[in-house]
């Protein structure tokens, strides 16, 4: 699920600590975009967990999150596919949750 919110005083990394998510061990998953997770376990790297992708819109001054639900680790071999929700009700609320703890900076 993609959705927006608009840059305000926090830089990035202090606006998702805030919505309860940690820098993985790849941060950049390219040179503009950055990735986060949030273990549902409380534990990082264990599953599921909800995971990000955050690019910043620089004519919009928005952050740009392309959220979903990593239910497990990738378990085909040499390649890096996974099972992962995009859409639905928990990515959804999950989406409100982050929204709302983001208005509030």
């Amino acid at each position: 699920m993609t959705f927006h919110i608009k840059k305000g005083k926090e830089n990035l990394l202090v606006l998702i600590r805030k919505a309860g998510y940690i820098p993985t061990s790849y941060s950049f998953a390219t040179k503009d975009e950055f990735n986060f997770i949030k273990p549902l376990s409380g534990r990082k790297e264990k599953y599921p967990r909800f995971h990000i992708y955050v690019e910043e819109d620089f004519e919009k001054g928005d952050y740009v999150f392309n959220l979903h639900l990593d239910q497990k680790k990738a378990s085909y071999g040499k390649y890096s596919a996974h099972s992962a929700e995009y859409e639905g009700e928990i990515i959804e609320k999950e989406a409100r949750r982050i929204k709302e703890a983001t208005e509030r900076l």
